[in-house]
């Protein structure tokens, strides 16, 4: 057996010293050491066995990081991360004080741009690239991008912008959903190649010199060569953007990438190349099940994520919880439609899709269309829930005062991943739309603390006539088994679940049954506000009327969230009481295990107790 080259492999530049055959063997290697690695840590896995010949090749051939990739998305990312000096701790992958799931700066001079969010690479590398040509610097800028990806309006302006720009910036597309069709053979990725080389150029650059001649004859010669490639290519409309298009061609290929690509980093200005792969590949279970394999959790390789000793029923989720609620309620009332912004499986609306395929709108990666096409649809009587993470709807903020709250529209968003969401890090944390949605007139806002209530809450809000967000965490919660009926609750009503002496801790979701746990130490009462606008002025009264104290709950953002709001509250009522306010600090909170983020952050049980009896103590002073 030949001694393994990914071992002797810490960097890029190591690489590039190989010859093609030792190439073909290092994407071997590499992919073997993905699925291993993988299967041991959890993290996402088809898209990145999908990238592994393309990361090789694109490492070959650039002088990283000398020469720029950017990563759209970056969940397509581990095989350079394996690449680029991190092969060692892949092992700490999306672990607390671990490497990143997604390209991160300060992790490394070979992660470029930091990503999470889709479809920004075109835009930030075209920065990278004219700010080279504004310095001066003999650079490369290569953007990747998926085609699931190039579905956001953002891609589009970049493109747009580019084209115009004349910037020295060449575009992968990674086209991983179409099989590979059959002009992606030996003799399409010949000629692929031959006409990225200079000879070709140079050659189309000579005959639109010789039909510049007769302006009639040259615009007739470029009618023409646009109708052939109409036909034949699927590249016109990059063109038309201002970029010459190659491709596609077979992204698993290495005989065909590395020269591909050696041939256009000799060329200037805008290029599109268009690749194709297969999501999973070499791996038969996540080739032939890609979604399933998209994102996992620890799994034996040899079994695959159905495979192992049969485990007890998991406890339901809150995503859970609102698919079943959304088949519930669109069985009751016709008028309602489900919008999602391609995440049909993360948001639980598997099972709606199929139920009410008629109803059903996965609009793709396009978070501000989502929430306008909703607006749109409300304005004609339909009943629109936007099923969006707490994250992506920051895409969709201008359209959502915009077009949906201005109007007071009837629309109801479901926001799933508020607050913490573990292992996807920053990118992802769900911390900021109480903070980023509580300014906004004519909002209902919803706190959910356990699954039962989220499903009231939910039928609640659908029920308002006006815009509403209820948000709620990732994962389970308390474990309550929420009805079957669709029964609502008082708009902007909370209720108090235990009574205490001297001190009031107010609860805005999740943390609900932190609070009541801590209570027990301090004879706190407790309130469940359930709804963080509008604020149930009447219970704060009550609570002020009785208690000195107050102590609010949140996993959100403390600047500018619910216990901000409570204290405005206390001062509009003339009962101002000194407030600890409770909730994530103003930092981006790291990637890591549920338990470890959440001492990070403070609000761990003992952190918690040690905050409030030092509140309790300097009050007494």
């Amino acid at each position: 057996m030949s001694a393994s080259l990914l071992d002797q492999i810490n960097a890029p530049a190591e690489l590039r010293k190989l010859s093609r055959e030792q190439l073909t063997q290092l994407a071997g290697e590499l992919r073997q050491y993905l699925l291993d690695s993988v299967s041991q840590t959890g993290g996402h896995l088809s898209s990145n066995l999908g990238t592994v010949e393309l990361t090789v090749a694109l490492h070959s051939v650039f002088d990283t990081p000398n020469d720029r990739l950017v990563w759209d998305v970056g969940h397509q990312t581990y095989p350079h991360k394996i690449l680029t000096g991190r092969r060692d701790r892949m092992s700490t992958l999306r672990q607390f004080n671990g490497i990143a799931g997604f390209p991160k700066r300060s992790e490394s001079p070979y992660d470029t741009f930091g990503v999470g969010h889709s479809s920004t690479s075109i835009s930030a590398a075209l920065g990278m690239a004219l700010a080279a040509k504004h310095q001066g610097e003999d650079r490369q800028v290569v953007a990747i991008i998926g085609d699931g990806a190039m579905s956001a309006g953002q891609a589009f302006e970049a493109l747009n912008n580019a084209g115009v720009a004349n910037a020295n910036l060449l575009v992968i597309l990674n086209d991983n959903e179409m099989s590979i069709s059959p002009p992606v053979g030996a003799l399409y990725n010949y000629l692929t190649r031959l006409t990225s080389g200079k000879l070709y150029n140079a050659a189309k650059k000579g005959a639109e010199k010789v039909l510049g001649v007769s302006q009639s004859l040259l615009d007739f010669a470029k009618r023409a060569e646009e109708h052939v490639k109409g036909m034949i290519n699927p590249g016109t409309l990059f063109e038309e953007f201002g970029f010459h298009y190659y491709g596609p061609i077979d992204g698993h290929d290495l005989d065909a990438l590395i020269p591909t690509l050696q041939n256009l980093k000799q060329l200037p200005g805008p290029r599109f190349l268009h690749i194709v792969t297969r999501k999973g590949q070499g791996y038969k279970l996540a080739e032939e099940n890609p979604i399933l394999y998209h994102g996992v959790t620890k799994f034996e390789t040899t079994q695959g994520l159905d495979g192992g000793p049969a485990k007890g029923a998991s406890p339901l989720t809150y995503t859970q919880v609102f698919g079943d609620w959304l088949c519930d309620m669109a069985a009751a009332d016709n008028s309602l439609v489900a919008i999602t912004p391609a995440m049909r499986e993360g948001s639980g609306m598997v099972a709606y899709a199929e139920r009410f395929p008629d109803r059903y709108y996965d609009v793709a990666i396009a978070e501000q269309h989502a929430v306008t096409l909703a607006a749109g649809m409300a304005c004609e009587g339909i009943k629109p829930v936007v099923a969006i993470y707490s994250t992506f709807l920051q895409r969709g903020y201008d359209q959502l005062v915009h077009d949906v709250a201005l109007q007071n529209l009837d629309v109801t968003f479901a926001v799933d991943r508020a607050g913490l969401v573990g292992a996807d890090g920053p990118t992802h944390h769900g911390a900021f739309d109480l903070s980023y949605a509580l300014c906004i007139p004519n909002l209902v806002i919803a706190t959910p603390a356990s699954e039962a209530e989220c499903r009231q809450l939910l039928s609640t809000c659908y029920s308002h006539p006006g815009p509403a967000i209820v948000r709620y965490p990732r994962g389970a919660g308390t474990g309550s088994v929420p009805s079957t009926d669709l029964d609502t609750l008082p708009i902007g009503k909370g209720i108090q679940v235990r009574e205490g002496d001297r001190v009031a801790f107010l609860a805005f979701g999740g943390l609900l049954a932190t609070a009541e746990s801590l209570a027990e130490t301090f004879n706190a009462s407790v309130a469940n506000m359930r709804f963080a606008k509008p604020l149930d002025l009447d219970l704060i009264r009550s609570l002020a009327e009785k208690h000195d104290l107050f102590v609010t709950f949140e996993e959100n953002a403390i600047t500018g969230g619910a216990g901000s709001e409570v204290e405005r509250a206390l001062q509009s009522l003339n009962l101002t009481r000194p407030c600890l306010r409770i909730g994530l600090p103003d930092a981006f909170i790291e990637h890591g295990d549920m338990a470890n983020l959440y001492k990070s952050a403070g609000l761990d049980q003992e952190t918690l107790r040690q905050r409030i009896q030092q509140f309790i103590t300097q009050s007494q002073k």
